[in-house]
């Protein structure tokens, strides 16, 4: 089984924050890390490839000193570094295929910064062959509890997998949340809905949730599980619950080539908005 956590290194502060959220996954996990740069943006103009060479000399050099922060913090982890002239979202996604998991950060700094910037995430996250977590740049010390979004589809199955097996090894709370929405059409804003409509919706959301949970105990004896079913969007629901977890955890359908650039709408929101450390599952 590879056990190599991939994490894409830029100069950004929130590449430095994912950087030090592998180290302590790796030291946790005995797992070994490869930090990778990609100096990107080539046009073949002449006189490039003399420009292109320096930028990956001094890209060298940074991932260097990153590797050797980590082996002076954390010397039982062990560390490599590559850096390559490319497609950042290619060169990530192709390294996902030989990672158990890939680590990026983002810019996003939290409620009132506006959306995180660029598609770079959400491309890598659609299309890496493993699960990619995603670091916002701000500080998420001293929360706690696993949030995963569970909605009976089998990549929220894959979803709670990976969400329970890192709630149980961080000695967490796992918060199962499912969301269920009224039907929405053209000028009905402000319809009444039936109670009956409203009471069965909440039930066979509640009963989706019990089934994906159904068996998860004996897998996880010691797990604490926390269910909540609650109304209203799900990306929104699951920002706000998880506004105050250590990690939350969504899936996503994104698969093939334009999956490469497309995530499950729900999913790409919750990256935009990052409420914590988010891992995308598939």
């Amino acid at each position: 089984m590879n056990d190599t956590i991939t994490v894409g290194v830029t100069g950004a502060p929130a590449s430095h924050r994912a950087i030090d959220w592998a180290v302590r996954r790796a030291e946790a996990r005995s797992q070994r890390l490869e930090l990778v740069a990609v100096v990107g943006g080539a046009l073949g103009t002449v006189g490039e490839d003399a420009v292109v060479e320096d930028a990956l000399a001094a890209t060298g050099e940074l991932l260097e000193a990153q590797a050797e922060r980590i082996r002076t913090a954390a010397p039982s982890v062990p560390v490599t570094v590559r850096a390559e002239a490319g497609n950042p979202v290619r060169v990530l996604i192709e390294a996902s295929s030989r990672s158990a998991l890939l680590v990026i950060g983002s810019d996003y700094r939290g409620p009132g910064d506006g959306p995180a910037r660029g598609a770079h995430g959400v491309r890598i996250a659609a299309g890496a062959a493993c699960p990619v977590v995603v670091v916002p740049d701000f500080d998420t010390e001293g929360r706690s509890g696993v949030v995963v979004g569970i909605d009976g589809s089998s990549v929220s199955e894959h979803a709670l997998r990976f969400a329970a097996a890192e709630a149980d090894r961080l000695g967490e709370v796992l918060v199962a949340v499912s969301v269920w929405t009224p039907l929405t059409a053209p000028r009905n804003d402000l319809a009444v809905y039936p109670d009956l409509y409203l009471e069965n919706m909440q039930a066979s959301t509640e009963e989706v949730l019990s089934l994906a949970l159904a068996g998860l105990a004996s897998d996880y004896p010691d797990l604490v599980v926390e269910r909540r079913v609650e109304r209203g969007y799900p990306s929104q629901v699951l920002n706000e619950i998880a506004s105050g977890a250590r990690l939350a955890v969504v899936g996503t359908h994104g698969r093939g080539a334009l999956a490469r650039f497309l995530l499950g709408s729900i999913s790409q929101e919750v990256l935009g908005r990052l409420a914590t450390v988010t891992a995308v599952v598939r």
